[in-house]
């Protein structure tokens, strides 16, 4: 072999001839090869049957090794949790898509993140979804590894639990995560000092829709003709005049009510 390209290219030929061999039914013999560069193949030199063929004898300054089925369970037992054995557990424990768990598992760090972070919350797809969006995002713009993302996984997991308890919005999650990554606070400490948590209260989420149907007549108009369309604006102008923090579904429902009852009365 006179370089480095002509050995990569006999040892893919050889891998090829092999498996073709293989496959055809044939079987391998040990032999010594010739590579021809110029036809881009090997040929035989000689055949070589038994090991006393390639002059092998002992090393008498290393002792033999005694590999015990003992050892090899001390090993196995040592061996940390490999890639596909953990990628098949995310999909049976989490109950992750298939995709999740691959992108999940993609680095022993990024899988031990999710996991941290699936311990705070329950919400394992939620979880799967913010780590895979959100932080992987950050990541890649920041060309950071996840061991120097600054939001830890415990935080993470405790603002997913804050949507999940409704105490904030999707919406107002995003801007508490914008928050957590310049600040080292936890999402509550930003939610409490920001005012951010979730207006649930009916009374006042009637008042306000009250207010926007009495300053919006020809948009009531509009639903009222049947233009289904006009809801989705409603809808808006309600999160705007919460600043975001209105309940969606909530506003949904009592929006729909308030609209439908004035389509009944005209």
């Amino acid at each position: 072999m006179k370089s480095l390209r002509n050995v990569e290219r006999a040892m893919t030929y050889e891998i090829e001839r092999r498996v073709d061999t293989l496959e055809d039914g044939g079987r391998i013999v040990q032999e010594t090869l010739l590579w021809d560069p110029d036809k881009a193949e090997v040929r035989n030199m000689r055949s070589k049957e038994e090991a006393h063929d390639y002059r092998y004898y002992p090393e008498p300054d290393l002792l033999p090794v005694v590999v015990s089925d003992e050892w090899k369970n001390e090993i196995a037992s040592a061996m940390p949790e490999l890639p596909d054995q953990r990628e098949n557990r995310f999909i049976s424990e989490y109950e992750l898509p298939a995709y999740d768990a691959e992108v999940l598992t993609q680095s022993r760090a990024l899988a031990d993140y999710y996991e941290k972070v699936v311990s705070v919350t329950e919400d394992y797809k939620s979880a799967s979804n913010w780590v895979m969006v959100d932080v992987l995002k950050v990541l890649n713009e920041s060309k950071i590894e996840i061991n120097d993302f600054p939001v830890s996984p415990e935080n993470l997991g405790s603002l997913i639990n804050l949507i999940s308890k409704g105490t904030i919005s999707g919406k107002i999650a995003k801007e508490v995560f914008a928050e957590m990554l310049k600040e080292n606070k936890t999402p509550e400490e930003i939610v409490k000092e920001k005012n951010l948590v979730q207006i649930s209260d009916t009374s006042e989420i009637e008042k306000i829709i009250s207010d926007i149907l009495q300053s919006k007549p020809a948009e009531v108009q509009e639903y009222i003709e049947g233009k289904e369309k006009v809801f989705g604006f409603f809808v808006g102008q309600v999160m705007r005049e919460s600043k975001g923090r209105a309940n969606p579904k909530i506003v949904n429902e009592l929006l729909r009510n308030k609209l439908d009852l004035l389509k009944q009365e005209n």
